[in-house]
């Protein structure tokens, strides 16, 4: 049986935190929240006579434009700029003694705390926010705050922080999730592409043995033979066809339903070299529909192997029998098992044994004790439903 084990994200300190996956270019939104804080900027410094050297603040105010563009591409360097700017307020207040000398639209320098979180990498996070700090430090200490004030700037800061870690978090959990989701789907199709078209081509190819043979001995029979590898053939096309309107989103399909037990059947092979006999037991009409079709293929893909891999075999039973809750699938052939020692798994019997175990059933496959090849399969009657 194939055992899966769950990868682990590595653990990694802040300070090796690469940078999101994805990160969007300066968008629209960007450009107008540099343009409104443009005009605020000029506007709030031509009305407020209390600014200290207003001409001057008015000028380091629009040096923050350029750092709200760049605030994705480059977290780092905007928020450098854009602090940068309230630190020489700060440091000119500290000398001069002035009482007021900042715009109160500079608080758009939150914005930049908040883009190195949540876009920079662990290093650009640690440097933004330690030179934030000491800037905020700095500031509290040129205008004396109190210490009600003092509180109230640290919690705001620490909030603005909290939310952008939040944020950027959380958008790792949904990207890892779609690519979570985008491989269980890759590997579903990598099952369905193998069970289906790895039968077919295998009959093909069996009958195209037979036919070597038979065009020798029996050419009144070579057209028999050729009809069954076009039928085959044509069924291969049909279902890669389906399953390609599938994968085309822009396409209207109509989705046929999956083929289950009531189909194996048709599996059998009363004339065929080996013989294919399929036998059902009990009540198999209240089936999950997952569980109908996953009985289909395993029986599919173990037909396949054993036309495939048994030496000299001249016969396989498919026998699926209702058992209480869970439902049996046996399939056995009688081919030579001492060149048959049990081999590493290949893709379908990973195939089989992830088919089972995500029903909450059990799957084995081995040679049997008294010669052949074995393939069974227990799947709850109820799973997936």
């Amino acid at each position: 049986m194939v055992t899966v084990r769950p990868s682990l994200w590595p653990e990694r300190s802040l300070w090796q935190e690469p940078r999101p996956v994805g990160v969007p270019p300066a968008s629209r939104l960007d450009r107008v929240l540099a343009g409104v804080f443009a005009v605020a900027a000029a506007l709030e410094g031509a009305v407020r006579p209390d600014v200290a050297w207003r001409p001057w603040v008015t000028v380091l105010a629009l040096a923050l434009v350029p750092a709200l563009l760049w605030r994705r591409a480059r977290p780092l360097v905007a928020v450098m700029l854009g602090w940068g700017v309230v630190l020489v307020l700060s440091v000119l207040q500290l000398v001069t003694g002035a009482r007021d000398v900042g715009l109160f639209c500079m608080m758009v320098v939150l914005v930049l705390l908040w883009s190195v979180v949540r876009w920079g990498s662990g290093r650009e996070i640690v440097t933004g926010v330690a030179f934030v700090a000491v800037i905020v430090v700095l500031g509290m200490t040129a205008s004396a705050t109190g210490w009600a004030d003092v509180f109230g700037g640290s919690v705001l800061l620490l909030l603005v922080v909290a939310l952008a870690a939040v944020f950027r978090y959380r958008a790792d959990l949904v990207r890892r999730q779609l690519s979570e989701i985008r491989n269980e789907e890759r590997a579903a199709l990598a099952r369905e592409l193998h069970d289906t078209v790895a039968h077919h081509v295998s009959a093909i190819a069996v009958q195209a043995q037979a036919g070597g043979v038979v065009a020798g001995a029996q050419p009144e029979k070579a057209a028999e033979v050729l009809a069954a590898i076009e039928s085959e053939a044509s069924r291969t096309l049909a279902e890669m066809r389906s399953m390609v309107r599938v994968l085309r989103e822009d396409d209207t399909v109509d989705y046929a339903p999956q083929p289950g037990v009531a189909d194996l059947p048709a599996l059998a092979r009363p004339a065929g070299n080996p013989v294919v006999e399929v036998s059902l037991e009990g009540s198999l009409t209240g089936l999950a529909r997952p569980v109908d079709a996953a009985l289909y293929r395993l029986a599919q893909e173990s037909l396949t192997n054993a036309v495939r891999h048994a030496r000299s075999a001249s016969r396989v039973t498919i026998d699926v029998c209702r058992e209480g809750d869970c439902v049996r699938l046996r399939v056995v052939d009688d081919g030579r098992t001492e060149a048959r020692a049990t081999p590493e798994p290949g893709f379908g019997l990973r195939g089989m044994a992830e088919r089972a175990q995500l029903l909450g059933g059990s799957f084995s496959a081995g040679p049997t004790p008294h010669g052949g090849w074995v393939v069974e399969a227990v799947l709850p009657v109820g799973a997936g439903a």
